[in-house]
């Protein structure tokens, strides 16, 4: 690459005598790195320049980097919280000094229920909790220096944001996608409300960590299903950690199978089973019913009555999420019914138990113990039959100590003994199909999106019921239908809506028939609110539609979107499935919501424990900068880790990072200008030429490392510069070569430490920001480097060459072994014991 920057006499007009005189003017001005003068001042002038105002243009590539809508459900944010905000600020400004149009705004989920259920626990209106709240994280986030255009701030609980999430309601009212049902919800007694599947962990509420049972409500759901074949095969389009993608893929439950009928033994009742493995058939011993299971009560044969109705009624109070955990103990009944197994004729004991649910497949399983782990579980605890009809490889013959899941040959099975299992499942299939038994199928495991919400805080649900007309919508003029401002907001404990109890709210007139009728008093969850954000931010003050047409073609869709891992299934899901619905109904041009995304780790305490107030272990970031300043933390922040992996937070660490800014300001500062006043500048052409190789060496290794977020190892090449430059204070550099070396390292450290690079920038003579500077750009023939073929070894036996550059370090060396498609086939379920090193050469792995 040619280098586009030219220094600092192209920007200032002038020669090395007069750089010379501003940086002797710096020292007599500010010795001393004073950060909270600093930043308190560029603070203030990049506010009133607007400095960060984004707006459309044709010059510049767009780059729209988002961060995950924040809840202000705290009083502020943690050195936490800025894991995430920092690395995203300083990649934005790094792609505004690369050229590009950016977009990075900001705004607050403040609907839904973190921000009410922190508002109950204060006893304050959450009206006024998420005003103070917002306007807190707003301070915050300027006082770390985050380069937000705040002209786009936008707020979920404001009636001008969500009279656009009712409109999206009656979008999907209209598309079919939005119904109302009676339905067994998860309930959360301590919230007092009702969770989507995707709001259980564990079976404990999202939020409170408090159990979950269930209770039958008539609910709002949204018809995500509707979109489930997209939704897993477009997941193929988009840069996503696997992690993430394997956990959609895993919500979404794709499975291909048969679905067939087991006939009753003295009945002229069936039940359907599915099953993705009939190649076990010959190994069912046993069905298991759902508790719930609509033929449960008629098959239950009268001495059976009453343990299966205890069972039922505790198994009801259960989540759906604890009743599928497979730490779960398996526990069932016996109904005193048999069925007949279809290919031998058998009959088989028919049970109920938790374990299966009635929301995935037909409500009904084929038991086959010897082949899947829960009916191995279930089997041994009731002495039932284990019969091996797939043979693991070298079966000798004897009872299995575990549920055998993998593929094999078929025995016991009578024809179909010595298939393979792949072959058995479509010949059992095509016999099952040829007899009229049976259908091949594809299930699901994901259901719809159950959407409302017995509590206040929230977009109200745009219906209204008419005891002539039914359900009728809002009429769209109509809208927004407005959250009313009650006293008792606070859940109540039959399970309706504080809404309910406030009549002139409730009481309207129907828009079809002109008689009274009742508002919906069923709020929509948060996470509708925010399955659309990201369009508002493009044009958040228009008035004629939720985002002007013109503005999303130009952003859209998001290239960057950053956050936690634990919205993989919630709105990282709903926000995709909005986006589809918008893109069929022309109101978009993408498919998908955002190109890129990743996941940040998390930050924990000194202690080592997440921080959290009742662990009184929360650092602010308030506490860090009046003590160390905003560039530190922000410089700190990054260089702590690998940004997707979890890290501790350590002062001693701060600390370091605090005399490596000190050492930075003390190199431009005081150090070079004190040297040049001392003694003429004779340019000694070998030490210029190594200063100008590790400029560019240095440019390179920043600049890849902030396309990849590696920006633990960007600060640390940053250190190492410095560290050289001060090696070559004693030689005769040429003040032209040391000042744009020194111009480079400003402008390499701005994105992390924006505030001492402004300063710095202003200090050696330049007009203008430092953040509106171009990104310099390498030499490639200055940053050549010498290559070797570094031999990986496992256990002394040659697995893989590999060429990479000479001098790498023992710990990259281990990077690139462990790596290595053909190391890994050695080392894959083993444990690595050491490893052995020869620099520029080889490596060793050990292991047993």
């Amino acid at each position: 690459m040619e280098e586009r920057f030219s220094g600092r006499e192209e920007v200032v007009g002038s020669s090395p005598i007069i750089s010379t005189i501003f940086f002797i003017i710096g020292l007599i001005i500010m010795e001393k790195y004073d950060p909270e003068k600093i930043e308190e001042k560029w603070r203030k002038i990049w506010q009133e320049n607007k400095l960060y105002k984004t707006e459309e243009t044709k010059e510049k590539p767009k780059y729209y980097c988002l961060d995950f809508f924040p809840y202000p459900s705290g009083d502020g944010l943690s050195v936490g919280h800025c894991k995430n905000y920092i690395p995203t600020d300083v990649f934005s400004r790094f792609k505004r000094m690369c050229g590009f149009n950016v977009l990075h705004p900001m705004g607050w989920d403040a609907f839904g229920q973190p921000a009410e259920q922190e508002a109950i626990s204060k006893g304050i209106h959450p009206k006024i909790t998420t005003a103070k709240y917002t306007a807190n994280y707003k301070r915050q986030l300027n006082l770390i220096g985050a380069s937000y255009d705040w002209e786009r701030e936008i707020n979920s609980s404001h009636p001008d944001y969500y009279k656009w999430t009712q409109w999206f309601f009656l979008l999907l009212y209209k598309r079919g996608l939005a119904y109302r049902a009676k339905a067994p919800v998860n309930w959360c007694p301590n919230c007092l409300t009702v969770l989507a599947n995707e709001e259980v962990e564990d079976g404990k509420c999202w939020r409170c960590n408090g159990e979950v049972i269930k209770r039958d409500l008539m609910q709002w759901f949204f018809k995500i299903t509707a979109y489930v074949d997209d939704l897993l095969t477009d997941l193929e389009t988009i840069d996503w950690p696997e992690k993430i993608v394997l956990m959609q893929r895993n919500w979404i439950g794709r499975s291909e199978g048969i679905e067939f009928d087991l006939k009753i033994k003295n009945s002229v009742k069936t039940i359907s089973v599915f099953t993705t493995r009939p190649d076990t058939i010959y190994g069912m011993t046993f069905v298991v019913l759902a508790p719930e299971h609509p033929l449960v009560d008629e098959l239950t044969t009268s001495e059976f009555k009453d343990s299966v109705e205890t069972y039922k009624s505790v198994a009801y109070q259960k989540s759906e999420i604890q009743r599928l955990s497979l730490e779960k103990e398996k526990e069932g009944v016996f109904i005193g019914a048999y069925a007949i197994n279809p290919i031998n004729m058998e009959e088989i004991s028919i049970y109920i138990a938790d374990y299966v649910s009635m929301t995935y497949g037909t409500g009904a399983i084929m038991a086959v113990p010897a082949h899947d782990e829960r009916d191995f579980e279930f089997a041994k605890k009731y002495n039932l039959e284990i019969r091996v009809v797939i043979s693991p490889p070298d079966w000798d013959g004897k009872p299995l100590e575990e549920a055998y899941t993998g593929e094999g040959v078929m025995v016991n099975s009578g024809e179909y003994n010595n298939f393979h299992s792949k072959d058995g499942i479509n010949k059992i299939c095509d016999y099952l199909e040829r007899e009229g038994i049976g259908k091949r199928k594809v299930n699901y495991r994901m259901r719809d999106w159950l959407i409302s919400r017995q509590r206040y805080w929230g977009a109200p649900i745009p219906i209204i019921h008419c005891g002539d007309c039914g359900i009728v919508p809002v009429p769209e003029e109509d809208l927004p239908v407005l959250l009313p401002d009650i006293e008792k907001y606070q859940p109540t404990k039959t399970g309706e809506s504080p809404l309910a109890k406030v009549p002139e709210f409730v009481n309207t007139v129907c828009p079809e028939c002109k008689k009274p009728a009742k508002r919906e008093t069923d709020t929509m969850g948060g996470f509708a609110c925010s399955s659309w954000y990201f369009l508002r931010f493009t044009s958040p003050h228009y008035t004629d539609g939720p985002f002007e047409p013109d503005k999303v073609k130009y952003w859209m869709p998001v290239d960057l979107y950053v956050g936690g891992a634990e919205h993989a299934v919630m709105h990282l899901l709903y926000a995709r499935f909005w986006t589809k619905v918008m893109y069929d109904s022309n109101l978009i041009n993408f498919y998908e919501p955002f190109n890129r995304l990743l996941n940040q780790g998390m930050m924990h305490a000194p202690d080592g424990r997440l921080m959290s107030k009742s662990k009184a272990n929360v650092i602010s970031p308030d506490e860090v900068v009046d003590k160390y300043g905003a560039d530190a933390l922000r410089a700190y922040e990054l260089f702590l880790g690998p940004f997707e992996q979890d890290a501790i937070w350590n002062d001693r660490g701060i600390n370091g990072v605090f005399k490596f800014l000190k050492r930075v300001w003390r190199l431009i500062i005081k150090e070079r200008p004190l040297i040049f006043k001392q003694k003429p500048s004779i340019n000694d052409e070998d030490s210029s030429k190594e200063v100008q190789k590790m400029m560019h060496k240095t440019i390179k290794k920043v600049t890849m490392d902030f396309e990849k977020f590696k920006f633990n190892t960007a600060v640390a090449a940053l250190m190492e510069y410095v560290n050289f430059l001060y090696s070559k204070l004693d030689k005769n550099i040429s003040e032209e070569v040391w000042f744009k070396t020194i111009d480079i390292l400003i402008i390499l450290l701005a994105p992390i430490a924006p505030f001492m690079a402004e300063e710095l920038w202003e200090k050696t003579g330049h007009k203008g920001s430092i953040h509106m500077q171009s990104w310099p750009e390498w030499d490639e023939k200055l940053v050549f480097e010498e290559k070797f073929t570094l031999i990986i070894q496992v256990n002394g036996k040659l697995r893989d060459k590999v060429e990479t550059l000479v001098g790498i370090s023992d710990e990259e060396m281990k990077e690139i072994a462990v790596k290595s498609p053909n190391a890994q086939k050695f080392i894959k379920n083993k444990k690595i014991i050491k490893f052995v090193t020869v620099p520029n050469k080889l490596i060793n792995i050990v292991v047993k």
